[in-house]
């Protein structure tokens, strides 16, 4: 077991596991343990070369040790490390190895790493914290790199739903400075990281709403957005897809990503099934980015939504 220096805020369990756990893990509607639970690929495209971290308020028990082990047994024998956090670790954890990213018009970067915007671009700060979406993730990047490929079109409506830390909505706002944009997160945390960011960033005019999908009344008032961006995971995905197809305006945009290569074909028939057709594929190691058109006509779903499958959609990387 490690600590720093002071008293811990929080603690951290971390155990290697494979992808297909990972992945098991993320769809969980309800695991029934007391703490936030995120996976990691430690090597890209190596699918026995995952990471687990488990993160609590109190030091881990022997029932909580034994309950998170349950989740990964492929790492049976491995003894899980166990880590007291300070305020001061989060700020460095964080941090550690974020590298500025650059896609097309953008560079992302941490405070640590400070840089300059390409000509003609824009170089966004997003310090990793309580919201998932540095950039530095190949779902994140990747939107980046579908959103800065369409800046010759013309869009007027914006929303970005899954905002995370608001990088996306802000790369919205830089390239069409005149449209409305809204960003959206199931986590009250995620939207005051993305207001302090686009303080950070002066980024000005993004709607910010707490909202479950896009079922809130402000988002649907707001509605037909005529580009629809959600970065969340594949299930969700799903799940949302009549009411994210409802909120589409016609021959729309709809860019999906945090979804893998071998869950595409489930997400694009469930969007199929609202009259959306696709157009783009960026394929990121095992993680896919789509490009969606909506229908020639306003889709209008024919049942209420169902809300099975969304559990958890706020924790995508």
């Amino acid at each position: 077991m490690s600590a720093e220096m002071g008293a811990a805020d929080s603690w951290r369990v971390t155990l290697p596991c494979t992808r297909a756990e990972a992945e098991a893990i993320d769809a969980a509607d309800d695991l029934a343990i007391d703490a936030v639970l995120m996976t990691t690929e430690e090597v890209e495209d190596d699918r026995e070369r995952w990471r687990l971290d488990a993160y609590m308020e109190a030091e881990p028990d022997a029932a909580m040790l034994a309950a998170i082990r349950a989740l990964v047994p492929s790492a049976t024998g491995t003894a899980p490390v166990v880590t007291a956090l300070t305020a001061q670790d989060w700020v460095a954890l964080s941090q550690e190895g974020l590298e500025p990213i650059r896609e097309g018009r953008f560079v992302v970067h941490t405070s640590a790493h400070p840089t300059m915007a390409p000509d003609g671009g824009r170089a966004l700060l997003i310090d990793a914290g309580q919201a998932f979406g540095t950039g530095h993730h190949a779902t994140t990047s990747g939107c980046l790199a579908m959103l800065d490929g369409l800046a010759e079109r013309s869009f007027a409506n914006v929303i970005d739903v899954g905002t995370g830390t608001g990088v996306l909505a802000f790369a919205a706002a830089f390239l069409w400075p005149e449209a409305a944009i809204v960003a959206t997160d199931i986590d009250p945390a995620a939207v005051e990281v993305t207001r302090a960011n686009a303080a950070a960033n002066d980024v000005s005019g993004v709607d910010l709403i707490v909202a479950d999908g896009a079922l809130h009344e402000t988002i649907t008032a707001k509605a037909p957005y005529d580009l629809v961006i959600a970065n969340i995971l594949a299930g969700p995905l799903v799940s949302m897809a009549p009411e994210l197809a409802a909120i589409a305006a016609p021959k729309a945009v709809i860019v999906l990503a945090g979804l893998l290569e071998t869950q595409r074909a489930k997400v694009v028939a469930a969007f199929a099934d609202c009259g959306c057709t696709l157009e783009a594929v960026d394929l990121r190691g095992d993680w896919t980015i789509l490009r969606l058109a909506a229908g020639a006509q306003r889709y209008v779903p024919a049942s209420p939504p169902d809300p099975k499958g969304r559990d958890g959609w706020a924790l995508d990387i």
